[in-house]
């Protein structure tokens, strides 16, 4: 069977973070060009995200040419095929031109049958997260193993993460400081890894708004196969970004969203 003809499997996104890793690494941590993306505000894009992702979606274009690709760089192609992936070839662009390793590679597949992969992989500690909405496993210095995120049935033994309080707008802020004022432990400025330690069972919640599909959609295969639960705050799909809420222990999951609406 010719790669064309077979699905994609976790090899494959192996060789895409490959691809990424080889040409984000050796500019991490050195002085590179910073281009803002809003005329007001800061979104930054280096070369690396754009490199990398045109790596990628080379690759793919190469084994999968009929498949979609929705990328954080480059203009989408052919959302409405049967295979899409999803890519955000640096998620954390702020962490990465701040030299802090909290930032990683994105890659999703989700396909019209039903089967979804997603990966995140972190090319300077070496660690890769990768699920299929059943199982899921972590690869890096310390082996290769299947994980699981942890059990926690209350928000005030739940530690949560989110990349910052601006990513919320006013009214989303009281409502993440319901949540935030009920848990034991708050951390910010994790990006993308936060979603892997709840994966891992490090963390048990994360909180975020604002999002794009790139963000999310290719993390909802590693939580979803680690046993947690991600959606949107009004507990619908968190594909297409936005309000997101992750929890490890599905039991946590429905007391969250109703102290995020205020009827908790």
């Amino acid at each position: 069977m010719s790669n064309i003809d077979r699905a994609p499997d976790f090899d494959f996104l192996h060789q895409l973070a490959d691809l990424a890793g080889e040409t984000v690494l050796p500019l991490f941590r050195e002085p590179i060009a910073i281009e803002n993306k809003l005329a007001t505000g800061f979104d930054p894009v280096t070369d690396a995200d754009k490199q990398a992702e045109l790596r990628m979606r080379a690759h793919i274009q190469e084994h999968f040419p009929s498949h979609g690709i929705l990328g954080e760089e480059f203009e989408a192609k052919d959302l409405n095929a049967d295979g899409l992936w999803v890519l955000d070839p640096i998620d954390g662009t702020r962490a990465f031109i701040s030299g802090l390793p909290t930032w990683g590679t994105l890659i999703g597949y989700r396909h019209s049958s039903g089967q979804s992969l997603g990966m995140m992989s972190q090319p300077f500690t070496g660690e890769r997260f990768f699920g299929d909405g059943k199982q899921c496993h972590y690869k890096g210095p310390d082996g290769e193993k299947a994980i699981s995120s942890r059990a926690c049935k209350s928000i005030s033994d739940a530690t949560l993460f989110t990349t910052g309080p601006d990513i919320f707008d006013a009214e989303e802020f009281k409502c993440f400081r319901r949540v935030e004022k009920a848990v034991r432990l708050s951390r910010y400025g994790v990006d993308c890894y936060a979603y892997c330690m709840l994966a891992i069972g490090m963390v048990d919640l994360v909180i975020e708004a604002g999002l794009k599909p790139v963000d999310i959609a290719p993390l909802i295969p590693v939580i979803e196969g680690a046993g947690g639960v991600v959606t949107n705050w009004q507990g619908k799909s968190a594909f297409d970004g936005g309000q997101v809420v992750a929890t490890g222990d599905p039991a946590l999951h429905d007391a969250v969203l109703e102290l995020l609406s205020g009827k908790a």
